[in-house]
């Protein structure tokens, strides 16, 4: 346990975090963002103008035919007042006093998609595929007259320069743009703020300095994320305090059997008196079980508290289960009484708990009531308000009231003497405790009715979850 806790601490005090390769800054990072979405917003834009278009392409090219028709049939009126030879002459006069193009072509030179062919042929206007040229058949002729492109800015006569429509396009595209930079800013700038405080917290904790935490994050979406990271470095923290104080108290409880071993070596080697060599025996077997017991006891407790295993819950009768546990520990009471009452619990309760974890929590309240018992133990069982409780009582010295809250501590014993009259290594207690938190419920001490002292284990009848 000392060489895991050891290692830990090596592997994290050496830790180093490697250097970001190319590290964002803050302007970088709202760069990137602010072309994704940007670039996002354009396409988008771009798209929805092409499908816009295409579906409302048929509307516009009806519109243009309905308003241009009056103009067309007027030209056409003209020019049959007039004998065919002067048509040219004719329309360069009219084509000077509009603003758009005029001509006259012959039907074969034209190449127009088969529907506005038809309509040509038929008399219609037709228009070409951009929408801007016009075309009409001159009543029964061959020839067809050619107006526009009606589009100023395909209009040779048109002035030059930015057209007004592209520089209103301009112009609002710029507006967009800044309105989204500064809204793409007021979200990143935050956000940089959240995640370079995380990375200072991670720092830290890479660097061994476990107290550190992530400060309250002013984004919802880093909020789980930095109590995560806190969560972690807690338990980190609890641990190694765990196995630093599991180490300094093995160590200081590893003294006392260890010394009465070699105490009765050097006395084994120093007497030939059978009676002696025998008791002696005795006392280093007995040291050998002490030293197993404060292990098993130790890696227990490590256990429980490293993992916290979920508990297998299941339903059983708790009346019988009861009676198992106690009659289990016969043995070490000895000459004690050793009392069951389950008269205050309903016929056939069932309560549900761990069978694999919930017995270390009954067999040492038993045992620390059995060391310090006078005469007589007696374990109880109750209901009260939808929890099952379980007293344990003995009619021993009792615990004064501003301990009865320490003595469930890691290595706490209230005792002054360490001879194996009490024995025990302050394990028991916080064993039960971290049970029953591990069933949702609690342990607690109090005055006993007996005189000595009352341990009572308390969790819900059923709780139908099997999180710890």
């Amino acid at each position: 346990m000392t060489g895991n806790s050891s290692k830990l601490l090596a592997i994290l005090g050496t830790y180093k975090p490697a250097p970001w390769r190319g590290r964002y800054s803050l302007s970088r990072l709202f760069f990137n963002f602010y072309l994704l979405v940007m670039g996002s917003f354009v396409a988008i834009a771009v798209f929805a103008d092409f499908v816009i278009s295409a579906a409302v392409k048929g509307i516009t090219d009806d519109y243009t035919s309905r308003f241009m028709r009056g103009t067309v049939l007027l030209i056409e009126d003209e020019l049959f007042r007039r004998p065919r030879s002067e048509w040219p002459k004719t329309i360069e006069a009219l084509d000077r006093k509009f603003a758009y193009k005029l001509e006259i072509v012959d039907r074969w030179t034209l190449h127009l998609p088969a529907k506005q062919a038809e309509k040509l042929d038929d008399g219609e206007l037709a228009i070409d595929a951009q929408g801007d040229i016009i075309y009409h058949r001159l009543k029964q002729t061959p020839q067809i007259l050619v107006v526009g492109p009606i589009s100023p800015e395909h209009n040779p006569e048109y002035p030059r320069g930015i057209p007004l429509d592209l520089r209103i396009s301009l112009l609002t595209w710029s507006l967009i743009g800044v309105c989204l930079a500064i809204v793409v800013w007021l979200w990143v700038h935050p956000v940089w703020r959240d995640l370079e405080a995380m990375r200072q917290t991670a720092r830290a904790l890479g660097e061994g300095l476990f107290e550190a935490r992530a400060p309250s994050m002013r984004s919802s979406a880093f909020g789980p994320l930095a109590e995560t990271l806190n969560g972690m470095a807690e338990r980190i923290q609890r641990l190694i305090a765990t196995q630093k104080e599991l180490s300094s108290a093995i160590s200081h409880e590893l003294r006392t059997p260890i010394a009465r071993l070699r105490f009765a070596l050097e006395m084994l080697t120093e007497t030939d008196d059978r009676g002696e060599r025998e008791r002696l025996w005795e006392s280093m077997n007995s040291d050998l079980d002490e030293l197993d017991g404060l292990i098993d006891s130790s890696l227990t407790y490590a256990r429980f508290e490293r993992e916290q295993p979920e508990p297998q819950l299941c339903a059983v009768d708790i009346a019988p289960w009861l009676a198992e546990q106690v009659d289990s520990s016969r043995l070490l009471a000895r000459r004690l009484e050793l009392q069951l009452d389950t008269t205050a619990l309903p016929a056939r309760l069932q309560v549900e708990l761990d069978r694999k974890s919930m017995p270390y929590a009954i067999t040492n309240l038993l045992r620390n009531a059995i060391r310090y018992a006078r005469t007589r133990v007696r374990v109880s069982a109750e209901v009260l308000d939808e929890q099952i409780q379980v007293h344990v009582d003995d009619d021993g010295i009792g615990i004064p009231p501003d301990e009865r809250e320490r003595v469930f501590s890691a290595f706490t014993r209230l005792d002054r003497s360490r001879d194996r009259a009490t024995g025990g290594y302050g394990l028991g207690l916080a064993i039960a405790r971290l049970v029953l938190e591990q069933h949702g419920g609690s342990a607690s001490a109090a005055a006993s009715p007996l005189g000595g002292a009352r341990f009572t284990l308390s969790w819900p009848l059923s709780q139908n979850v099997t999180e710890s």
